[in-house]
């Protein structure tokens, strides 16, 4: 077993991250390390692009996403991710295997049968197949066949619990955008070679490594929480975690133990932090990928000051890989808040305020 500590895991993060060191190669790169971007909110996903790149274009996630180089989908935890294609199939697949539409609480509350998701996923496929439509035409289109008339109104939700099990299937992803609207339409007709969602057993090597290879050590426990807040049985994510056998190397942190790909294994030996800051934007994958109850990243009495109210994960302060305060932009200047209410080097401060201002 290899045993590092806490400084070694997060330089090891920050590089692989692109934080530490940021990419030369385009968006595609950035969201494929990363596992995903969150982007339920447009800007905070291409901030999280432009401070890891070199040299982003304006509004470079936008671009990937017309052009089918990423796919916008109803992913991690339920929410919209920026994903390189074979890594939102994987997502798709073993979200959907905890098949959460099937459940009593999820049929009370959304009003839809197993049967009438699977009806759905039929028409939506058929509706999506040649065409880009809003929210509101799609809608129109699946209520003018029989069956679906109880469910326009949570079908015209800006949630979108109904359409989710549909994109989990593979019925649907995010288009472009119409101006201010939305639209929907099929991977397979947004994304060169798309495949469809795969089997979930075929599908977990891909997904587990990328999310260890950025995110790591960690246990199957913590992956699921990330993937899908702990909705897949224990023994299934624990079976998939085995079936990677050597692949995987066992890691103890200063005392606590988890998982990472074994091509890491010396990479993160050897990791050593330099002292910088650095400041990431908000839902940052940097915090969302072990998830804001860690307590090694983020201390549990400054939690409520990153994960707000309404869900919103505010902007980081990353000290030596801890997040170690938050930070806002008003009127065009960026206003740092530290947790212990201490100052940071002006230098390294300066330095992190460029890195913000120039992405």
């Amino acid at each position: 077993m290899l045993e590092v500590g806490w400084d070694q895991v997060f330089a090891w993060r920050l590089r692989r991250q692109f934080v530490s060191e940021p990419a030369a190669g385009g968006v595609a790169a950035i969201a494929g390390r990363l596992a995903g971007v969150q982007a339920q909110v447009a800007s905070a996903a291409e901030t999280a692009v432009a401070i890891r790149s070199r040299d982003a274009a304006p509004n470079a996630l936008a671009d990937a996403l017309a052009a089918g180089t990423l796919v916008k989908t109803w992913a991690m935890r339920g929410t919209l991710h920026a994903m390189v294609p074979d890594q939102a199939a994987a997502a798709l697949a073993l979200i959907g295997a905890a098949r959460t539409w099937e459940k009593p609480s999820w049929q009370k509350t959304f009003g839809a049968t197993p049967d009438q998701v699977a009806a759905l996923v039929e028409v939506v496929s058929a509706v999506l197949a040649e065409q880009v439509l809003t929210r509101d035409e799609l809608v129109d289109a699946v209520l003018a066949e029989p069956g679906f008339a109880h469910l326009g109104e949570q079908l015209r939700s800006g949630w979108g619990a109904v359409l989710k099990p549909l994109a989990w299937q593979g019925a649907l992803c995010h288009g472009p955008a119409r101006g201010t609207k939305i639209t929907f339409t099929s991977p397979g007709r947004l994304v060169p070679g798309w495949t469809g969602v795969p089997d979930p057993e075929l599908a977990a090597p891909t997904l587990i490594n990328a999310y260890l290879g950025a995110y790591g050590p960690a246990t199957p426990e913590v992956f699921d929480a990330w993937l899908s807040r702990n909705s897949l049985r224990k023994t299934l994510v624990r079976g998939w975690f085995a079936a990677l056998g050597d692949a995987l190397t066992e890691v103890d942190v200063e005392g606590r133990r988890g998982w990472i790909p074994t091509e890491f294994a010396d990479e993160l030996a050897a990791a050593r932090l330099d002292g910088a800051v650095h400041l990431l934007g908000p839902f940052d994958q940097y915090v969302l990928g072990p998830g804001t109850a860690d307590t090694a990243l983020l201390p549990a009495e400054h939690r409520a000051k990153v994960s707000r109210t309404a869900g919103w994960i505010s902007p980081l302060v990353v000290v030596d890989g801890r997040i170690a305060g938050t930070w806002d932009r008003v009127d065009g200047e960026v206003t740092v808040t530290m947790f212990d209410g201490g100052q940071l080097p002006s230098r390294a401060l300066s330095t992190a305020v460029a890195a913000v201002r120039e992405g």
